[in-house]
């Protein structure tokens, strides 16, 4: 394996022995659910004795119908995630979508997020490389593990170092993702940090006609089978109902059923750290 960089987030750190976990709802569907969720999260986290990420899309820019719940506008959005994390003392992340956008969002945001659809835009690479913030690249569903290689020479020719990977399934046939864990090996033994996405992993892209499904009963299945394949962290979408969700709400995990699937999460990162 290749010597992997220690990447640092606010008080936390990715690719040493702790886990990381990134933790939220998709998208910020208000104001007020959304503290409300950071809130609970924070307890949660402190609980079970976490490393922990608040994260929340501020636009779900990459929605299956324009009829779809978008969110909030950019700056707008990354102020109250910006508030959030200076009151709950917790680091924050979303994705961006243009380079505009992610010059703005790296003045409140402390982990920047490439979407899986968008890993190969050279220019969003640039702009999120150059603000100097902790870039999380989602890896492409159409992408090999080793491809990421590619992506990580972009960052690093930008003047990066401080970025991650997360792998979010690979697509298999239509409608459908396949969760390949030897991907977490192999991205780790290229010498990057490695994030395994438990929730976009079971999505169905397009699956419900005009909207995403997926099949949220088996990510708890999958970030168990990620902590046991040895991976740097967990990332987790979950909402207090999600079948009211606005964004995604097949693939999110009930926030009751949280604390304990954290604990098992832990327990087997212990195990095989």
């Amino acid at each position: 394996m290749q010597q992997r960089p220690l990447i640092s987030v606010g008080p936390h750190r990715l690719g040493g022995p702790e886990p990381l976990y990134i933790l939220g709802p998709c998208v910020i569907e208000s104001e007020e659910f959304v503290w409300r969720m950071a809130r609970q999260l924070k307890a949660i986290a402190s609980e079970v004795g976490i490393q922990f990420v608040f994260k929340a899309s501020y636009d779900k820019a990459n929605r299956t119908s324009v009829k779809s719940f978008r969110g909030l506008d950019v700056r707008e959005g990354c102020q109250i995630l910006a508030n959030i994390g200076k009151e709950l003392g917790v680091p924050v992340t979303t994705d961006v979508h243009s380079p505009e956008e992610t010059k703005i969002a790296a003045e409140y945001i402390d982990i920047l997020q490439i979407p899986a659809f968008l890993c190969r835009q050279t220019d969003l690479i640039q702009a999120a490389a150059e603000t100097k913030r902790v870039v999380n690249v989602k890896k492409g569903q159409f992408l090999a593990p080793w491809d990421v290689k590619n992506i990580a020479d972009k960052l690093l020719s930008f003047g990066n170092d401080q970025f991650f990977f997360t792998e979010r399934g690979a697509t298999f046939g239509y409608n459908n993702l396949v969760a390949d864990m030897r991907s977490l090996y192999w991205i780790r033994e290229a010498g990057y940090p490695v994030v395994f996405d438990a929730t976009h992993s079971v999505q169905r892209p397009g699956g419900g006609g005009d909207k995403t499904s997926g099949d949220g009963v088996l990510a708890p299945v999958l970030a168990r089978a990620a902590a046991a394949a040895g991976c740097d962290g967990i990332f987790i979408e979950t909402h207090e109902d999600p079948s009211k969700a606005l964004s995604d709400g097949p693939n999110q995990i009930p926030l009751a059923q949280l604390p304990s699937l954290l604990k098992q999460l832990r327990q087997i990162h212990d195990l095989v750290r």
